[in-house]
């Protein structure tokens, strides 16, 4: 049987500064400008799991349990919360989609059964997404 990949999109709000630690906070908004400040974004996230459907169920993964996966790990954490002060992921790092990505990527390959993560793309606005590929 071929590899399948199946694809999931939800979508959530953060607000969120850009704040590197280490640099004051001019040096903060000379290296990050306007995002240095208080502000917010929509994301888009879709997540790919990959393997051989099941000859029972047809399914690659159930989509109940993606899901429930999805509303756990990610909107559980970062839905309608400031990424600085609501969670501890961005204490010394800043909440850039790049760096947001990556902890989405690590809390979804622990939650996945093993083998079953392929990629996500985290779109921060319609014309800037981040991919992270296993």
């Amino acid at each position: 049987m071929p590899l399948v990949r199946l694809t999931r999109a939800i979508e959530f709000s953060a607000s969120l500064r850009y704040r590197a630690a280490g640099l004051s906070d001019g040096e903060n908004r000379e290296v990050f400008g306007l995002a240095a400040e208080q502000h917010g974004h929509n994301y888009r996230l879709e997540v790919t799991v990959k393997g051989e459907p099941d000859p029972r169920t047809g399914m690659v993964m159930n989509l109940v349990d993606l899901k429930a996966i999805l509303e756990r790990e990610v909107m559980g954490r970062f839905d309608h919360r400031d990424l600085n002060a609501d969670t501890d992921f961005f204490k010394d790092i800043p909440p850039t989609p790049e760096n947001l990505a990556a902890v989405i990527h690590e809390l979804l390959v622990d939650a996945l059964p093993a083998g079953r993560f392929d990629r996500l793309r985290l779109y921060q606005d319609a014309d800037l997404y981040v991919d992270v590929v296993d």
